[in-house]
């Protein structure tokens, strides 16, 4: 087989088409089923919860962040998959020691496409992630990407609260929305009341994840930000970059409508 690179720009080399793969990112364990690979995944994170009719029979090796490594070494897996932000970089070190792993960093929808045709062509699938990577691409095209003069705060964890800020994938997805992200410091950076004041947002959006904001919080932000628009947002529409984002750009023109 030839080298292939990641998308850290390491030379993965394997003798043949990986038959026996693990999967440390809920989004790209979601891209493998859904490129027909259910047969050769042996295992994945207790996160990885898309197919759910199909995930529940694989073996856990644990969180994202926190892998039973000893119980990945005696699954023999001949291909780990990670990501840059998600993973441990230590524990994926470790993991190198056990078989060629493929890193995927993604800031953005064309990182994203990079990384499903990528893990296409390592896997034996690069036909279908061809046409995945066209299907999505023709989606968002049909995403009505106008400026609509709105800051959004994007909320993705409470006490302490924090929000997703330049750099991140999800700040790349507001961009294609049209919407100003309010925070521009880099990553996730935590912020209080009265940075939120200061930010100014005209809408607040709440994300299912990581912390699971439900309609108790909305009154919470109400009472600091009593001029904003406050909704609760598929944190996995704006934060999952494999062959979810095919569902993405119609979700996000609903979020549109529903703030314009």
């Amino acid at each position: 087989m030839p080298a292939f690179y990641d998308q850290l720009h390491r030379v993965i080399d394997l003798p043949q088409v990986p038959q026996k793969i693990i999967s440390l990112v809920p989004s790209q364990t979601e891209l493998l089923f859904y490129l027909g690979l259910d047969s050769k995944i042996i295992g994945i994170t207790k996160f990885c919860i898309h197919p759910y009719d199909k995930v529940k029979t694989k073996t856990k090796v644990g969180g994202t962040k926190q892998l039973n490594i000893p119980l990945i070494k005696e699954l023999r897996p001949s291909l780990i998959i990670a990501n840059k932000e998600e993973n441990e970089q230590s524990q994926v070190e470790e993991l190198m020691n056990i078989c060629p792993v493929w890193i995927s960093d993604i800031a953005n929808l064309p990182d994203a496409l990079n990384m499903i045709q990528n893990i296409g062509e390592i896997v034996g699938c690069a036909t279908q992630a061809a046409a995945l990577t066209y299907s999505i691409t023709r989606e968002f095209s049909k995403l009505n990407a106008s400026a609509l003069n709105l800051r959004v705060a994007y909320l993705i964890w409470r006490k302490p609260y924090m929000a997703a800020g330049a750099g991140t994938f999800i700040d790349s997805m507001l961009q294609l929305c049209g919407l100003t992200n309010a925070f521009d410091q880099q990553r996730y950076p935590e912020i209080n009341n009265e940075m939120l004041i200061h930010a100014a947002p005209d809408v607040v959006m709440l994300s299912s994840e990581p912390y699971p904001f439900g309609e108790k919080h909305k009154a919470e932000l109400r009472h600091i930000l009593p001029n904003a628009k406050i909704i609760l947002v598929d944190g996995e529409m704006f934060s999952w970059y494999g062959s979810r984002l095919l569902l993405a750009p119609e979700y996000f023109a609903s979020v549109i409508a529903s703030i314009i």
